[in-house]
């Protein structure tokens, strides 16, 4: 016990002793010394800290872990009779040698109460394996969210936060800036998967997409060139310091940089990464450093931003000094591992503080902490609640375990602005909380837009020809209304009655309805609110229909009597001479009720609505990351190309079959129908203009100015050639030769009307043919009487007496023969 005070009371008072070049041998020494005397039990840490390869963290790591064990093994009421003791190993970040080191840590003396290893890929193997060991797992240097899993890692702890918490904090810039579609490039590694996972489904409940999502594993050419082919805008890299340098060369070169882009990469990076020389990439430094400028970074704090002093101590700025006391002078930016510094001292913290949790447990237990081995699970039972319930003020922050075992922390967000990082806010993601400094650079005017700014355009109708063929329209009608007046008016003149007037009455109408739906035809959505668009399309399908039907079908109905009646044979057309009104009228009648019932099933089975046509974006002029997207509205259904068929497979027959009439009957003339002729030259146009513009219509849909010149014109041009052909003639032969007003007077006198020269014609035969027939009466009396008189002479030379009687029989005999006679 003397012995033991003596070596007590001089480990005390050794910096007081010795200067400092003999200092830390001597300490040495007597370290050996307590615990080869049972004055201190050595508790031994197996580490793994990697000085090289993809994440050298060790380089800082190690001396800010030897610093606080130091401290540690200072403080009397931390773990009074106890020493901690560090053996460590360079696992180069590779798994595969870190599988031999753990080996060597495992089965060689002295047992190891808790292994620390660094570089997720290493942690993931080391704390899967230490469960069967029963040993607890401390990382202070694994972001990997795969170890949050307590079913595969059931004794993992680390004071490295995981690195999904740079997800919510990425989610809150997205929402920020008003970015709904991102993109992500990654290395193939299971940290940067399974972050990329809790991020994908984190901006899923956010309401932003990823749009595209890229990886490799040694090479980022093609995963670079993917993401400048497909417009990516703003992009998440989830890769390690080495590969950054290889992605960001390929950036350069493909020029997916600027004021159009926002690179989000990790912060935990060396601040001078790009411009460290790379022999695995051919691109300057003055090119690395243009092509990363502007990019956000996203940080885990990992020192402690207030001036307070926690467990050891320590404020953040005094472990600093002393860190780079430690380091010798080192540059931090060239030293792997500095920003995680502070985690691993407060990871060995946390580890003291926990240790000496347990042994007021332990020793209640009649156990002790020196009493460990790999089979002992009670101890490592109690090390596990002293970890999961700590609660301290560490170099880096408050330092606690949530659930899962991983830190809990702020996160720090960084632009780098001219060639350095600036810090521009935090995010809290326990509370939501968001700090933001304002401070944010764009090379642009603001942030850029997440992707090509799409901006639809309708495209409509131009006015000025809207407006033209609208005033040929209405002057159409106007057209309409004077014929239909006229005829109306005149009825009562008997050229008029011959040309059947009502049916021409029938033409008029559906005349002007066709030209009514020119109006429809050009009104589109700069006229008429989407919602009421519909009922244009109504307007449209029914005043063009009918229009056709009335005006197409009282036509056609002239032209079929007039083929009925004179081409049949004579002995039945005199049975047909007499022309029946109603007839006509039930066939226009019946034409017109197949198109109301055949327009009314197809708005009953499949009525139209709108429906907008897109076309190939367009660029504008000028240096703007916009794209012009024309649309164009349509009324359609759903199958409107098997409704238009039918529509136009019959109303194409009707046109060829009254072409055909026409034609057949061009030669033909009748008092009952004087017009037939006009008829038959309007259903020639109409024909021929309508079968060309349907289909040109058809292919011009998509040409709204073109293809409404061509449907409205065509209407406007039916129209005006059917009136004229029609109505202009009557009028002119009327107001010429003033034919209304003799017929008006013979009409009061006689009751009838004759008033033209064709019925003259027909009076002065008729006058002359009676005159005829009394001629021909006298010349038979006269006949009669001669043969009277022979009759003897002639019954006796032959049987000639029979024949006279003949000559009275009408028309059995011609008057040549009763002259013979």
């Amino acid at each position: 016990l003397g012995v033991n005070s003596l070596l007590i009371r001089i480990n005390s008072n050794l910096p007081l002793l010795l200067i400092e070049p003999f200092r830390l041998v001597a300490k040495l020494l007597l370290r050996r010394l307590l615990i080869a005397f049972k004055v201190y039990e050595a508790l031994y840490i197996g580490a793994l800290f990697p000085m090289s390869g993809g994440w050298p963290g060790g380089q800082a790591c190690l001396p800010s872990a030897q610093m606080a064990l130091d401290l540690v093994n200072k403080r009397t009421d931390i773990l009074p009779d106890y020493e901690l003791e560090l053996i460590h190993y360079d696992s180069m970040c590779d798994p595969g040698e870190a599988t031999k080191l753990l080996y060597d840590l495992l089965y060689t003396e002295p047992i190891k109460i808790v292994l620390m290893p660094g570089c997720s890929s290493v942690s993931t193997l080391v704390a899967e394996a230490a469960r069967m060991w029963n040993l607890i797992v401390l990382s202070y240097g694994s972001s990997s969210p795969a170890l949050s899993n307590r079913q595969r890692f059931p004794t993992f702890f680390r004071t490295h936060p995981s690195a999904t918490l740079h997800n919510p904090t990425r989610v809150q810039l997205f929402q920020k800036w008003k970015w709904t579609k991102i993109a992500t490039i990654q290395q193939t590694t299971e940290v940067f998967t399974s972050t990329l996972d809790d991020l994908e489904e984190r901006v899923k409940e956010a309401g932003i997409e990823i749009s595209v999502r890229q990886s490799f594993l040694t090479d980022p050419a093609v995963a670079v060139k993917n993401l400048k082919r497909q417009d990516a805008r703003i992009i998440v890299g989830l890769f390690y310091e080495t590969e950054a340098r290889k992605v960001f060369c390929e950036v350069y070169k493909e020029k997916l940089y600027g004021k159009k882009y926002v690179w989000f990469l990790i912060g935990w990076y060396a601040d001078n990464w790009f411009k460290i020389k790379d022999p695995s990439i051919n691109c300057t430094v003055e090119q690395m450093t243009e092509a990363v400028e502007g990019h956000v970074t996203t940080e885990i704090v990992m020192l402690n931003p207030e001036t307070v002093r926690g467990a050891s101590n320590l404020t953040s700025q005094e472990f600093l000094a002393q860190l780079m006391s430690k380091l010798g002078g080192k540059n931090p930016e060239e030293t792997g591992g500095f920003q995680e510094a502070p985690l691993a001292y407060d990871a060995v913290w946390a580890l003291a503080l926990a240790l000496n949790k347990t042994v007021g447990p332990l020793k209640a237990k009649g156990r002790r902490l020196e009493d460990f081995n790999y089979n002992n699970r009670d101890i490592t039972a109690e090390i596990y609640r002293a970890l999961n319930t700590s609660s301290f003020e560490g170099v880096s922050g408050h330092v606690v375990f949530d659930a899962q075992g991983s830190r809990m922390a702020w996160t720090l967000i960084e632009q780098l602005q001219g060639g350095s990082y600036k810090k521009i806010g935090y995010y809290d993601s326990t509370k939501g909380n968001l700090s933001w400094y304002g401070n944010d650079k764009w090379i642009g005017l603001g942030p850029p837009a997440d992707q090509t700014v799409v901006i639809e355009e309708f495209r409509y109708l131009s006015q000025k020809l809207f407006v033209s063929v609208s005033v040929f329209a209405g002057l159409g009608i106007l057209l309409g209304i004077v014929c239909l007046t006229f005829n109306i008016y005149n009825s009562n003149v008997r050229y008029i009655q011959n040309s059947q007037p009502y049916l021409n009455n029938m033409t008029a109408v559906g005349c002007m309805m066709a030209l009514a739906a020119v109006f429809p035809l050009g009104i589109d959505g700069l006229h008429v609110h989407r919602k009421q668009f519909p009922v244009v399309c109504q307007f449209r399908l029914w005043l063009l229909g009918l229009g056709f039907s009335l005006a197409y079908g009282s036509m056609f109905t002239k032209i079929w009597w007039v083929h009925t009646v004179f081409t049949k044979k004579d002995e039945k057309k005199d049975k047909r001479k007499h022309l029946e009104p109603w007839k006509l009228y039930t066939t226009v009648g019946v034409l017109l009720g197949i198109d109301i019932l055949s327009l009314m099933i197809w708005q009953i089975v499949d009525p139209l609505h709108i429906t907008v046509e897109k076309f190939t974006r367009e660029a504008p002029k000028g240096d703007l990351d916009v794209l012009i997207q024309p649309l164009l509205e349509h009324c359609s259904s759903e199958k409107m190309n098997t409704w238009l068929g039918v529509v136009y497979g019959y109303k194409g027959l009707l046109l060829l079959l009254g072409i055909f009439l026409a034609y057949e009957t061009k030669s033909i003339s009748t008092e009952k129908i004087n017009d037939h002729r006009a008829v038959g030259m309007a259903i020639y146009n109409v024909a021929v203009l309508c079968m060309i513009t349907a289909p040109v219509t058809m292919i011009l849909s998509s040409q709204q100015d073109a293809s409404f010149a061509f449907a409205s014109l065509a209407i406007v041009f039916s129209v005006y050639i059917t009136l004229v052909v029609l109505f202009v003639p009557k009028m002119r032969r009327l107001i010429m030769r003033g034919e209304w007003q003799s017929d008006a007077q013979e009409t009061m006198k006689t009751g009838s009307s004759t008033n033209n020269n064709d019925e003259e014609k027909s009076r002065q035969l008729e006058r002359e043919n009676k005159e005829l027939q009394k001629i021909i009466q006298e010349v038979l009396i006269s006949c009669f009487f001669f043969t009277g008189q022979r009759q003897g002479g002639l019954h006796r030379q032959g049987g000639y007496a029979a024949k006279p009687s003949a000559c009275l029989e009408a028309g059995a005999y011609s008057f040549k023969t009763c002259t013979a006679w």
